[in-house]
């Protein structure tokens, strides 16, 4: 790691770093409706995007700077095991195809604004709702701090805000000011301010991600060598482990593992709250059908992207903080100023989904906590202005947790998210296509599911780490297979099974359904088809809890 701050390549991310800031809050003016004070404005641009604008506020929305630097980071430490980012992505886009536009015209519709106001309208519970609300919350906190880390390592990389004994506000003030700009424009522009710049995020990463490919390889003597030179890494015995490192290609003993985890992280992707924003930003059923067949595109992209694993092993890089191996490969291979384009690359590609992020989770406590159990009769202007204040109090308990807590605590957290948000599947998913499930044998599926998944991770030791006894992974042995496995995935199926015979049981005693608020022809319906928007009034869905 070089000494002292790099100047250059500072000055190229402040450069883009302002340009993006300035783009943030003339978003505000871009597509002005004739009133903002509504969650469809300001939490969702509006409902008027094309299909251009949702990709790119998609792909800014999932490939974000945490994978950006994580996906490489992964095979830079264990080798091909970290590629199940590559498949799951590839698996993801089908599933989508199936339910995403039902869930768009459906939400057109009736004027939903979060998954949750979807499933209280389809189920007529409260308590279903409430349940998916706060796992969304939940689940996105952890994801939001992790765009922070990305931010941190960029910073560390370049040496802004000095080394570990430096004092803790002038080591953290860059961050700091990072958060502000970002909570600032945010607050004023809505879903706006990362629609707009994740034209320039993602133009970025294209741009860096073609370089890279080419030019680390002719400098590092070509692909041949950079396997080569992993090849002998891997097969090096860690000393924490008594293990080989890694692997170029997965063991066999690891093949439940790696196909467990890619099946259950396509599941899980869209069940973020902020995917689901991006989604019902778009203004038709076409926009969201056109996006499932280029968003592979990315795809494309993140399989260059783990291949900058292999490069910072040939390259010899050296960090105690896995998650810096990307970005100190880009100092030591790049000339300084392109070095800060790719810095500038990660550092927006954190500000996007991050704003996305926690306008999502505001949005799911203004619908799904705040009018439905604080002020039903909230106006529009109110639930916008709640939303408002709630973004940027996510954004602060972001902030504190990546400020106070040590960097893997974040890391386990948001493998934590993946496995309880993956537990809200079968009540949109199944609710998409069918009423016949029960709401409360949803409801005890989603508990089964919480509860066994979390105390599954409690359970887990870091293999890496002796000191670290719980949360060190979110792999464990599948109860009756024997194999190792990815724990969503089967605290998922113990989920729905749960939610199935309890289904069986309660229809049988007749127990008293929800009421459905939705027809047929509603997930079919289109933005020019006959029917007026319906907005949820204050006494929807009062049946039960």
């Amino acid at each position: 790691m070089k000494d002292g701050v790099n100047g250059v390549a500072l000055g190229v991310f402040v450069f883009f770093f302002v340009a993006v800031t300035v783009m943030g809050f003339l978003a505000a003016r871009w597509r002005r409706a004739e009133t903002e004070h509504s969650l469809d404005e300001w939490g969702l641009g509006g409902r008027s995007f094309g299909t251009w604008i949702t990709w790119f506020l998609l792909g800014g929305d999932l490939y974000t700077a945490y994978t950006f630097v994580a996906v490489p980071a992964a095979i830079y430490a264990a080798g091909a095991a970290g590629f199940f980012a590559v498949p799951y992505t590839i698996l993801v886009y089908p599933l989508i195809f199936t339910f995403l536009p039902r869930l768009w015209s459906v939400s057109h519709r009736h004027g939903y604004v979060t998954t949750s106001d979807f499933v209280r309208g389809r189920f007529g519970s409260k308590g279903l709702s409430l349940a998916v609300a706060l796992t969304g919350i939940l689940a996105t906190m952890p994801y939001i701090a992790l765009q922070l880390v990305g931010i941190q390592a960029v910073l560390d990389v370049m040496g802004v805000g000095g080394g570990e004994n430096t004092n803790w506000f002038v080591k953290d003030l860059p961050l700091l000011i990072a958060f502000g700009v970002l909570a600032a424009y945010t607050y004023s522009s809505g879903l706006r301010a990362p629609a707009l710049i994740a034209f320039v995020k993602d133009t970025l990463i294209y741009i860096v991600i073609a370089v890279a490919i080419i030019y680390i390889p002719i400098k590092l003597g070509g692909f041949d060598d950079i396997f080569a030179k992993a090849g002998q890494a891997f097969s090096q015995t860690n000393p924490v482990t008594g293990k080989p490192r890694g692997a170029l290609a997965p063991a066999e003993a690891t093949q439940w593992t790696y196909a467990t985890l890619a099946l259950g992280s396509a599941l899980a992707l869209f069940m973020y709250p902020h995917s689901i924003t991006a989604t019902l930003s778009s203004k038709s059923r076409d926009v969201i059908r056109r996006n499932t067949t280029i968003l592979p595109l990315y795809s494309l992209m993140l399989g260059l992207l783990a291949l900058l694993g292999f490069m910072a092993i040939a390259a010899g890089v050296k960090v105690t903080n896995g998650q810096l191996a990307i970005p100190q490969l880009f100092e030591d291979m790049f000339p300084s100023w392109f070095a800060g384009v790719a810095f500038a690359a990660i550092g927006i590609g954190a500000l996007v989904p991050a704003a996305i992020m926690s306008i999502a989770a505001a949005n799911l406590f203004t619908r799904n906590i705040y009018k439905d159990f604080i002020k039903p009769d909230a106006t529009p202007e109110q639930e916008t202005k709640v939303s408002k204040l709630v973004s940027l109090l996510v954004k602060v308990g972001a902030l504190v947790f990546v400020l106070t807590m040590d960097k893997t605590v974040a890391i386990n957290f948001q493998l934590l998210g993946g496995i309880w948000i993956l537990q809200t599947f079968p009540s949109l998913v199944g609710g998409l296509f069918t009423r016949w499930f029960h709401r409360w044998a949803l409801l005890a599926g989603w508990a089964v599911g919480m509860v066994w998944g979390t105390l599954a991770a409690y359970g887990v030791a870091s293999p890496t780490n002796p000191s670290q006894k719980h949360f060190g992974g979110s792999n464990a042995e599948i109860p009756g297979i024997g194999e190792m496995g990815y724990i969503g995935l089967t605290a998922f199926v113990l989920n729905a099974v749960v939610a199935v015979i309890l289904t069986f049981a309660l229809r049988a005693f007749k127990a008293p359904d929800g009421i459905d608020e939705t027809r047929p022809e509603d997930y079919t319906a289109d933005a020019g088809d006959p029917g007026v928007q319906v907005k949820l009034p204050p006494a929807t869905a009062e049946t039960s809890h």
